[in-house]
């Protein structure tokens, strides 16, 4: 008996999806909610889990088709279907054996499939050698064969020979499956693969950390690391990726980010407005609560919560930042709902914070470290992406001072968070300037020309940069 599984609705707007790969093959056992494949929408790409636990028997949809929702994938039975036919041949491979000595190497042939099948009797121990015995031999040894002859008629005669030799044959072939799918360790891809050969890493001993235990490119850099930190010399070796001299379509995900870079810089005005705040008084409150922060949160206080935080208040303030426009009117949400740019393998992707302006630090490092996890794990639903009214991007975290960065359609606004570093400036005390070293950090606001001036941008920073500055943050922890 087999069932289909279909193409669940992804999302209250998602109407298709496109197959972008299957993590399972024909013959493959999936367990219940074990990955089946990779889908990508117009909003997000998802892995569909399976619904039934069986052994998979046709796939319906290939890679890059794109179907409806509803549409069956895939279908599943309960395996009983493949074992029924190794056992029908293997009466007919051994009926041949007596006459004809060319046909003696049917036999091995038919019982190794089989092998996999628990057999409660153990007839037959003259057919264990007739399998094993090499070709010429078996032309001169009519009399072990004529005893199969009387045991061909039963199906269980090939099984029960099936565990005194074949079953190190059947376990043979599971080494191929653990270099398809690296035993435990998940779904490898081919440039995590290509990344491990190069950087000598034994895929059996890695351990991932993605969706059903899949081996993701950090987990090899971070095995990796130990041998490469070694000596000193291979710090500043740059490494060459995989992708160099290849040609690659796009994903589905890179062509609608690309539509809708190209929209958002046709149809608005855009420009950016740049502050350098002066975080010492944060980082030094940072320093001193991180460590109770996590043991009581779980979660590790960075920077991007105070930046998120003070955002939140500065667009309550100045609300223009956080609005939209509708024709020639200009609506200004009740709520400030902020989405956080995200890194990941396929793409960037913003899921949404909602009410970002009723929460303390510790509601910020919750939300943004559980959206971060589920955006790179692919377990992020369709509607989790949409009703953002204002973005926060974190360049900072690869190292960049600032950039330009591009509004998301419909809002209006984007905050970009550089890099905290120290640097020697001039501080101010009672009059008296000196020289100190100071973490600072550049905020970078790009905006709609249409509805916000530069003058608005600037209140909108100057009010950031006063809150941050001042660092008082104690009553906002949330501890």
């Amino acid at each position: 008996m087999s069932e289909s599984v279909n193409l669940p609705a992804l999302g209250e707007s998602v109407t298709e999806g496109t197959v972008t790969r299957w993590l399972k093959n024909v013959g493959d056992r999936v367990e219940v909610d074990e990955p089946l494949l990779e889908v990508s929408t117009d909003k997000v790409d998802t892995e569909i889990p399976s619904p039934i636990a069986g052994v998979i028997e046709a796939i319906l949809v290939q890679e890059d088709e794109t179907v409806e929702v509803g549409t069956p994938l895939v279908t599943i039975g309960d395996g009983s279907a493949p074992a029924a036919a190794p056992e029908a041949a293997a009466p007919e491979a051994a009926a041949p054996a007596a006459p004809a000595a060319a046909e003696a190497p049917a036999a091995p042939v038919a019982a190794a499939p089989v092998a996999e099948v628990p057999s409660t009797e153990a007839p037959a121990p003259a057919e264990a050698p007739a399998a094993v015995a090499p070709p010429a031999p078996a032309a001169v040894e009519p009399p072990p064969a004529a005893p199969a002859a009387p045991a061909a008629p039963a199906p269980a005669a090939p099984v029960a020979a099936a565990p005194a030799a074949p079953a190190p044959a059947a376990a043979a072939p599971a080494e191929p499956s653990r270099g398809a799918h690296a035993g435990t360790s998940g779904y490898v891809t081919p440039i995590v693969r290509k990344l491990a050969n190069e950087a000598g890493v034994d895929l059996s001993t890695i351990t991932g950390t993605g969706v059903g235990g899949r081996i993701r490119k950090q987990d090899i850099e971070n095995a990796a690391a130990p041998a490469q930190a070694a000596p000193a010399e291979s710090a500043v070796a740059v490494e060459v990726s995989p992708l160099r001299g290849t040609t690659q379509p796009m994903s589905r995900l890179r062509k609608v980010v690309a539509e809708r870079a190209v929209a958002s810089m046709q149809q608005t005005a855009q420009l950016t407005t740049v502050v350098e705040v002066d975080v010492t008084r944060v980082a030094m409150l940072r320093d001193k609560v991180k460590v109770s922060f996590h043991e009581k949160t779980g979660n590790k206080l960075s920077f991007l919560p105070f930046f998120a935080l003070a955002a939140a208040e500065a667009l309550k303030a100045n609300p223009i930042i956080n609005a939209t426009v509708d024709g020639t009117s200009i609506v200004y949400p009740p709520q400030e709902n902020m989405s956080i740019a995200v890194d990941t393998e396929r793409g960037l992707l913003t899921p949404v914070i909602r009410d970002a302006g009723e929460l303390d630090l510790a509601g910020f490092a919750a939300q943004i470290a559980d959206l971060a996890a589920r955006t790179r794990d692919n377990k992020l639903k369709p509607d989790e992406l949409s009703g953002g009214t204002f973005t926060l991007t974190n360049t900072g975290s690869r190292g960049a001072l600032f950039d330009t960065p591009v509004v998301f359609l419909p809002q209006s606004a984007i905050l970009g968070t550089g890099v905290v570093y120290k640097k020697p400036i001039v501080v101010t005390d009672k009059g008296l300037d000196s020289i100190a070293i100071r973490s600072t950090v550049f905020l970078a606001l790009s905006y709609d020309h249409r509805i916000i001036d530069g003058a608005d941008a600037s209140r909108f920073l100057t009010t950031m940069k006063a809150r941050l500055e001042a660092g008082a943050f104690e009553a906002n922890l949330g501890i």
